[in-house]
């Protein structure tokens, strides 16, 4: 008897084509595969649709935050102050630099960071602010520049989930900001497999993180080789990175970049599908961005409006989803419950109530451009079918 059960539908996939397969393969046979004039390229376009700034192509939005903390001076002794609710690569850039970063709690409704936690957690030692816009909504970026302002601080968003997300009518990108990261890993809103694109407003900065991405040399290798100085001769001036990004990954950043207002239409379409349908069960929903602001709608999570309900209830509805061939995820289990962060800053649950409430039923659902309408509608059945279970 043959098995007629539907495909599976995963959490993410990118969205790529041909257009993208031809980018690479021209890439590929033009001779330069690492960083080149694709990715010069890439940084020209990327600016472009920003609209101002340096911009600057690295191998992974980890990398681009390490360059910005190390490009904005911390070091040994400092604290930085990053969201509980993240992935550990906010956080783990601050150790590369052995400064300690500072987990502060989220707010309830956008599950961002928490300006007056922020305010709360500042000391002599703290040197800069690090923020996450969640899901792809836009953080309070008034109150956190406020913040750092007043105690001369400096502000890095990353901005992984947040391209093209607007705050205030501005691209994030173009804020007041020290620096901001995005990231092109392949389940975000443009892929280029791996890597990211760091934008800054300040000259020093976008000079000292050029010189850094590639092991502190004065010229890249296509500027050397594209120099009338012989290309062997260059200048160490730091003990810098390898983090630069190749022509292969650019030529596909490119083609993704012209897609990216067609995507976050899409995305928009189906966070719109899934609220009108969700709106009738016990269940929180993604805040939405201001009138006149854009969410970028990387990750749609939902958690039930029981706030006491136990992780038990996750473990099923995942499952059922699972049963039904849907892929989920979770963002995040939040820093100060993963055992190095916790044991090492000694951190409490009881001390992040917000971000742990939220966590005990929180589930990424499945929002991607790739997918159809009837994936969309499996997805919504099967929510429907077993949130209540």
């Amino acid at each position: 008897m043959q098995d007629s059960a539907p495909p599976f539908l995963p959490y993410s996939r990118p969205d790529t084509g041909q257009a993208e397969i031809d980018a690479v393969a021209n890439a590929i046979a033009s001779g330069w595969v690492t960083t080149g004039p694709e990715t010069a390229a890439f940084e020209r376009e990327f600016g472009q649709y920003l609209g101002s700034g340096h911009m600057l192509a690295v191998n992974s939005a980890t990398a681009g935050l390490h360059l910005a903390l190390e490009a904005i001076g911390i070091g040994s002794g400092d604290e930085v102050i990053v969201p509980t609710m993240t992935f550990t690569a906010t956080a783990e850039v601050v150790r590369y630099l052995g400064a300690d970063p500072v987990m502060v709690d989220c707010d309830t409704a956008t599950l961002n960071i928490c300006p007056q936690a922020v305010e709360c957690a500042v000391t002599p030692r703290t040197k800069a602010i690090v923020v996450v816009h969640y899901g792809g909504l836009a953080c309070d970026m008034d109150a956190i520049h406020a913040i750092a302002r007043s105690h001369g601080l400096k502000v890095i968003e990353d901005a992984a989930h947040a391209f093209p997300t607007r705050y205030r009518g501005r691209l994030v990108g173009t804020l007041q900001s020290d620096v901001t990261v995005f990231s092109f890993y392949a389940n975000k809103t443009m892929t280029t497999g791996e890597g990211g694109m760091i934008a800054t407003r300040d000259d020093e900065l976008a000079k000292r993180m050029r010189i850094m991405r590639l092991h502190g040399i004065d010229r890249d290798a296509f500027g050397r080789f594209q120099s009338r100085t012989p290309a062997w001769h260059y200048q160490v001036v730091a003990p810098g990175f390898k983090y630069n990004m190749t022509d292969i990954a650019a030529a596909m950043g490119r083609v993704q970049l012209g897609r990216i207002d067609a995507f976050a239409a899409r995305r928009n379409e189906l966070a719109d599908r899934y609220r009108k349908a969700f709106s009738d069960l016990p269940l929180v929903l993604p805040a939405y961005a201001a009138d006149g602001d854009a969410h970028a709608w990387h990750i749609y999570a939902v958690r039930h409006r029981d706030g006491a309900v136990r992780p038990e209830w996750r473990d099923r509805f995942i499952a059922g989803l699972m049963d039904d061939g849907i892929g989920t995820s979770v963002h995040y289990i939040p820093l100060h419950r993963q055992p190095f962060w916790r044991d090492r800053y000694d951190l409490q649950a009881s001390n992040f109530p917000r971000a742990d409430e939220a966590f005990a039923s929180l589930v990424s659902l499945p929002l991607y451009t790739a997918m159809t309408d009837n994936d969309a509608e499996r997805v919504i059945a099967s929510v429907r079918r077993h949130v209540a279970a």
